[in-house]
């Protein structure tokens, strides 16, 4: 409950009010039958009129009074558990874009998005029962019972004795469903997870036939979290009845016990009704408080998910304040050197080996540099370094001569173009996914970059061009259009070094010449760092890094390589034919 608390703070004056509305409302519903035991103790023929009608006139108001403090208090209580459900999410989504690539994929995507739609949805949800529902029941308890007492203490003391096993059986059935609701949670992250794969692979799933394996285990999910979910809500259904047993024996024994002493004019009708108002509240009251605790468990599980991902310390993260290097007030290095690896090595968290060993090679502007490799020969792991998506093991990555770690991240991206292997756009248009890395762009700017990208043939037969309309992922672009478009958006802007990590393979190969040439052309004040498969995109680079098994294997220009480097010699062999080696 720290992690409510903790969100609740900027708004404890409204948490006060709604405390102070309540308070009220519980005050005037515990009158009235103050007031309703009165005119029946007297009753209607001893009192005059007058009396009659300001008894009633107490009665009215008390109940407009408690009635309209009801209403305030949920209002102010709803506002309060949404601003706490926004400011939860808002942290959690500013978590998410702290943590690194590792940190990230350690949750999955399907446990981040549950955790930030469903669960939060929860502790709102549980946030305003608890106000509502729980809060009043102690000041309800000792006031009740403080009337009960001044009336009969024999059944003030069953009241009690009903009140402590209503209690009690909450408190078993609590214990008992909470390891329930941490398996529902788990459950709903699987559940997520499963959906997603077969809503983003819905192509893989028809290709190869397999919608009734993939039916088959989506059922599978689903029956788990049923089965686990009724016995969870078993559990509380035993809790309900119960506590209407429990109301209705007190009930019997006030009606059996009372009998007797009206008769012998030791008890009035007005106390027997007064105190089963004052029961029936009481016990209404815990019972409320009781479809609060059956959510609890779930509520504390969704707590823990929260704070689990609130509190975890990103693996990668900005200097401290005032020890980041002030890269605003750094000019370019004389030799133009945009990206250096100093004897770099790297492995991942969950490896066993070394991914990266001994990586040095510097990059500057005007040159293009290539890196190519076989798959699973780290390529696309020193974007990922260049980028600060992962620290170094072991050596140093600088950019503009500073350690990448000791400069802010937002400082080090600002100065990197990034285009990914896959080609992703955001839903809007073309013209918003272009400015996505700069903002105060022209159109010159756009247009330049969608010539260089070589988008701007199909981007020109569209009725609408830069104001086409752009589906999530960009699903109405083919893969090669997604691409471009992709390329483009990170030619946007003046940064120094564009990575283009495998961005050109889903290019046919006279749209991959045209663009290498068009860069070429347009690029002399940038360096462009290319890392690829295809021995065509990287033949004309100014200098080619080959890796193999995470070392460099041979540098050079492609003649130099063709020459002297057996791991390059196989890599174009079975591309292009033995032939071309010679």
């Amino acid at each position: 409950m720290r992690l409510v608390l903790r969100f609740m703070k900027p708004y404890r004056w409204l948490l006060a009010l709604t405390v102070a509305l309540m308070a009220v409302d519980v005050v005037g519903a515990l009158l009235v039958p103050t007031l309703a035991a009165r005119l029946l103790n007297e009753g209607t023929a001893a009192m005059s009129f007058h009396t009659m009608t300001v008894t009633a006139l107490q009665m009215l108001a008390a109940s407009l009074v408690a009635g309209c403090c009801a209403i305030g208090a949920g209002y102010c209580c709803s506002v309060l558990a949404a601003r706490v459900a926004k400011d939860m999410r808002d942290a959690i989504y500013v978590k998410s874009l702290d943590l690194s690539v590792f940190d990230f994929r350690q949750f999955g995507t399907a446990s981040m998005v549950t955790r930030t739609m469903s669960d939060v949805v929860n502790i709102q949800v549980a946030i305003t029962n608890v106000i509502m529902m729980m809060l009043p029941v102690p000041f309800i308890f000792v006031v009740s019972l403080t009337f009960a007492f001044s009336l009969d203490t024999t059944l003030a003391w069953w009241l009690v004795g009903a009140m402590v096993c209503v209690c009690a059986i909450a408190v078993f059935i609590l214990r008992s469903a909470s390891p329930l609701y941490r398996r529902l949670q788990r459950l709903l992250d699987r559940i997520g997870a499963v959906l997603l794969e077969n809503l983003t692979g819905v192509r893989v799933v028809r290709a190869f036939g397999k919608e009734a394996f993939e039916e088959a285990r989506m059922n599978k999910a689903f029956s788990e979290y049923a089965t686990t979910s009724i016995k969870a809500n078993r559990l509380f259904a035993n809790l309900d009845g119960l506590s209407y047993l429990f109301i209705t024996l007190f009930i019997i024994v006030v009606y059996w016990m009372c009998g007797g002493r009206i008769t012998a004019g030791a008890f009035q009708i007005g106390d027997i009704v007064a105190i089963i108002e004052y029961a029936v509240l009481a016990l209404f009251y815990l019972m409320a408080a009781q479809m609060v605790i059956a959510m609890l468990p779930r509520a504390l599980e969704c707590c823990r998910r929260v704070r689990e991902v609130l509190d975890a310390r990103p693996s990668v993260s900005d200097p401290a304040e005032g020890e980041a290097v002030d890269m605003a007030s750094r000019g370019p290095l004389a030799d133009g050197e945009v990206l250096a690896f100093d004897d770099v090595t790297f492995r991942f968290a969950d490896a066993e080996e070394d991914t990266l060993r001994h990586i040095s090679f510097k990059a500057r502007i005007g040159e293009m540099l290539a890196i190519i490799g076989a798959t699973g020969s780290g390529k696309s792991t020193i974007a990922s370094l260049a980028m600060r998506f992962h620290d170094a093991s072991w050596g140093r990555v600088l950019v503009d001569g500073v350690d990448v770690r000791d400069m802010r991240q937002h400082d080090l991206r600002a100065r990197i173009a990034y285009v990914q292997q896959r080609a992703w756009l955001f839903s809007g248009d073309v013209e918003s996914n272009l400015l996505y890395r700069d903002a105060g762009a022209g159109e010159q700017d756009l247009d330049n970059a969608l010539s260089i990208a070589q988008a701007s043939a199909f981007i020109d037969q569209t009725e609408h061009g830069v104001a086409t309309k752009v589906a999530q992922g960009g699903t109405n672009f083919s893969g090669g259009q997604r691409q471009r478009l992709s390329i483009a958006r990170a030619l946007v802007g003046d940064a120094q070094l564009v990575i283009f990590d495998d961005s050109f393979s889903a290019l046919d190969f006279a749209t991959d010449a045209a663009l290498r040439k068009a860069l070429r052309e347009h690029m002399h004040d940038r360096a462009v760092l290319i890392i690829a498969q295809r021995v065509s995109t990287i033949a004309h680079a100014d200098r080619i890094i080959v890796l193999d098994d995470g070392h460099v294997a041979g540098e050079g220009t492609h003649e130099e390589l063709l020459g002297d480097c057996a791991v390059y010699q196989e890599i174009v062999a079975s591309q292009t034919g033995a032939s071309e080696r010679r």
